[in-house]
């Protein structure tokens, strides 16, 4: 029998309200697959990081370039991409479902003769009793919620919203795109017989850094977005449980709510810093600014391998190095014995932890984790003696020099190729002219050049921290001063010297 390939060509999928953390599992394994993913201008960034490196990724709406397409257009987008055999997630804010239009594209979808699959997401309406503390149904109190547009299609002929019943609703509304209407919806409701002292809550920008919740009342509500010159995106939330909104909520109350960070390292070296960040309530926009590579020739790496035996010492420069050296070595069927007749040495606490996933113990971490101080820690007994230096494709000779100076035999085998990333990232691009970027932590020289010629003179426009005086040293180069630099030159100080700053 034949087996029909069913997989669908075209995902829907809910990237929820901002916060990378909800996006769904599911919504990850498609981004994965994704070959186009055509993205809503309100989706975070950082969802995107899901997206396989060679994915197209397509901005619909404002501030994308060039002329926004309309929902019809975006339609047929879709059906054309999966017509040509390409697999496209439609990644919109939210839930697709929930005044996403998602019934329109499947409508389509299906006339077309492609297969399809919804991919649900939280929608704000509902993330504001987690974020801001917003219980939208409360036990004794409110059953009932009711999600409502104020912005219905424009080619109804008549609205369907019976604002009387909507008056005498036994629980909280939660108002979507209400802002620019919001006289009209909030007039409807007292004309009604809705109480004038209502509680209303306005949650902008929920789940992200710029979540903000402004109290007001039904009858006080449009006067309040007009004096405040509240934007959307926006909901309200209409009913007793809008009084019981905090000041600050678990999630504002963290010491880097409010800030936004560019992480520019690869996700591999860059993760833990990332998550540290996030859980210290910062909103981070992860994008490399280098990509690391495998050599273009393992022969050196190869033979180093085979006569490990023959070193006094293996020095690691980077937690890349000891990753790579070691995947090498495990390609080829060696193991971590190996090592077992040589002293490891590694430049700074991250390195040292990178060999212990390895149950490879350093012999040696100098006090200060620059290449100097690693150099003088060996330069003492290093006369007659073999050192293997495993290093990335660029970077500075002064471990090398230091120790042939002193009567070492130095070998150096480039165990991983670092290369710029030819093309600014829009998203970067855009918060930085904008000014919307608060820290950008930049971890290594090379990162640091890498990020002047992406992003030149707009660099000026954010607070730039250190690893260390190396990364320093080429930051002023470029002329640009850091804000903070880490002492000890780890990640951990890096996000020590960003939160003292605050």
């Amino acid at each position: 029998m034949t087996r029909v390939d069913v997989r669908p060509s075209v995902y829907l999928v809910g990237a929820g309200p901002g916060d990378p953390g909800l996006l769904t599992l599911r919504a990850v394994q498609c981004l994965q697959r994704a070959d186009v993913v055509l993205y809503d201008y309100l989706v975070n960034p950082a969802t995107l990081e899901h997206a396989a490196p060679d994915a197209e990724l397509i901005r619909l709406g404002r501030p994308s370039t060039g002329r926004d397409l309309s929902p019809d257009e975006i339609t047929a987008r879709m059906i054309e991409e999966a017509l040509r055999g390409r697999v496209v997630v439609r990644l919109k804010g939210g839930d697709p479902s929930v005044f996403g239009r998602g019934s329109d594209e499947t409508s389509a979808l299906r006339a077309a003769g492609v297969a399809f699959e919804v991919v649900p997401g939280v929608t704000a309406g509902l993330a504001v009793a987690g974020y801001c503390e917003i219980p939208v149904t409360e036990a004794g109190e409110t059953s009932a919620v009711a999600l409502v547009t104020a912005r219905e299609r424009g080619d109804k002929q008549a609205s369907s919203l019976d604002y009387h019943a909507l008056a005498d609703f036994p629980g909280t509304l939660v108002f979507y795109m209400g802002v620019t209407r919001v006289a009209e919806w909030s007039g409807a409701l007292l004309a009604h017989g809705k109480a004038p002292h209502t509680p209303v809550a306005v949650v902008r920008w929920c789940t992200r850094a710029a979540q903000e919740v402004v109290r007001c009342t039904l009858e006080t509500v449009a006067d309040v977005v007009s004096e405040r010159e509240l934007h959307p995106p926006a909901v309200f939330v209409v009913g007793d449980v809008a009084a019981r909104a905090p000041d600050q909520s678990w999630f504002t109350r963290r010491p880097l709510f409010g800030t936004r960070v560019f992480v520019p390292g690869t996700p591999a070296t860059s993760r833990k810093l990332r998550d540290t960040l996030a859980e210290l309530g910062a909103e981070v926009l992860a994008r490399p600014a280098i990509r690391l590579l495998e050599p273009d020739d393992w022969t050196a790496v190869d033979a180093a391998l085979h006569r490990l035996d023959l070193y006094d010492w293996v020095v690691f420069s980077s937690a890349n190095g000891v990753d790579h050296v070691l995947g090498r070595l495990f390609h080829l069927g060696g193991d971590v014995r190996r090592f077992g007749g040589v002293r490891l040495a590694a430049m700074g606490s991250g390195t040292a932890s990178a060999l212990s996933r390895f149950h490879l113990n350093a012999d040696l971490v100098p006090d200060e984790f620059v290449a100097e101080s690693l150099a003088r820690k060996l330069a003492e007994g290093a006369a007659g003696g073999r050192f293997l230096l495993v290093r990335a494709s660029r970077g500075r000779n002064v471990l090398a020099e230091a120790l042939a100076a002193v009567g070492g035999t130095v070998d150096q085998v480039v165990a991983y190729r670092s290369v710029d990333i030819e093309d600014p990232d829009p998203d970067v691009e855009a918060a930085l002219s904008e000014g919307t970027i608060d820290w950008i932590p930049v971890t290594s020289a090379a990162i640091a050049r890498s990020l002047g010629r992406l992003y030149g003179a707009t660099l000026v426009r954010t607070r730039l921290a250190s690893i260390g005086p190396v990364t320093s040293a080429a930051l002023r180069e470029l002329g640009y001063e850091p804000a903070v630099e880490a002492a000890p030159h780890t990640t951990a100080a890096l996000v020590d010297a960003i939160l003292d700053s605050e």
